[in-house]
């Protein structure tokens, strides 16, 4: 193919009436706006955006004028039909997030979905991805990985994705903000043990970018000295599949229970089992109080 040619095609003929395109924006770095981006945004009818302010900064800095619609987690429900109208006659409908690929952890997926539904193509505009260029810079495995974003806010739901995340053999990538960091890798370390693999990205693409850590320890321990600022992505390592075999929880509560009952405390039954099972000790730990916590 004659990627030269093909680049002028596309120009000629982005955008056309009536599609949707899902536009990379940068995460930091204003070099990461893709030409293909920037013609793009510059000639389509409509752009929805996040915050109407920070994407006008944004396309001021490239002399984009364009008509920008406020399209965020709050007035999705009553912007859905509204954006999707617009395709409809005619118009071509550009969306794009504060930074990054729309539809990761913002509510792209939405209206992505009900164009599509509708009848609409969308075509994606590929950009930055924090989630991606995390994974591929940590070193961690990345041929499997699992993407989790922000961790819900309710404990009890939170628990049970810290469970799933204890197991998982993949590489997982989380997101966190700075005034929550530290809560989350102490869950972490409970939940899988603080020798578990970890890089911890900060301010990705920017001037002050850093990667910390290779455990959930060393991890943790940084951030207890020095206070956590900027976004955060997380890349957590998979459980080590040698000799590891899948157990469920009542099968593990049932075994803890029997080494208490022959007189271990609950800590050693932990460790105990945890040198059979390969399961962290603080993950068998807090199976067996929630457990007890539970029943009572």
């Amino acid at each position: 193919m004659d990627l030269g040619k093909e680049d002028i095609n596309s120009k000629q003929i982005e955008p056309s009436p009536g599609v949707l395109y899902v536009v990379g924006t940068p995460i930091g770095n204003m070099g990461d706006l893709s030409p293909r981006a920037k013609n793009l945004l510059s000639k389509v009818s409509f752009i929805a955006c996040e915050d109407t302010r920070r994407s006008g900064q944004l396309l001021k800095r490239f002399n984009i004028k364009a008509k920008l619609i406020s399209f965020f987690q709050h007035n999705v429900h009553s912007k859905l039909d509204p954006l999707v109208d617009l395709l409809s006659k005619s118009h071509s409908l550009a969306l794009i997030s504060d930074a990054g690929l729309p539809g990761i952890s913002d509510p792209g997926y939405e209206l992505i979905s009900r164009a599509k539904d509708k009848g609409f193509k969308v075509i994606c505009i590929p950009g930055p991805c924090a989630a991606i260029s995390a994974l591929v810079t940590s070193g961690l495995p990345s041929q499997r990985f699992c993407f989790e974003g922000f961790l819900p806010s309710k404990q009890k739901d939170r628990n049970s994705i810290l469970k799933i995340i204890a197991q998982e053999v993949r590489t997982t990538i989380i997101y966190e903000s700075p005034h929550r960091l530290l809560k989350l890798l102490e869950e972490l370390s409970n939940a899988c043990g603080r020798d578990r693999p970890l890089e911890v990205l900060r301010e990705l693409t920017k001037i002050h970018e850093e990667q910390i850590g290779s455990t959930i320890g060393d991890v943790l321990n940084h951030f207890l000295k020095i206070k956590p600022k900027g976004e955060f992505t997380l890349v957590l390592g998979g459980i080590e599949k040698k000799n590891f075999e899948k157990i469920d929880e009542k099968t593990l509560i049932d075994q803890m229970g029997k080494l208490i009952e022959g007189g271990m405390t609950t800590s050693n039954a932990a460790r105990e089992l945890s040198k059979k099972t390969r399961y962290p000790k603080n993950f068998l730990y807090s199976l067996i109080h929630q457990n007890n916590n539970n029943n009572s």
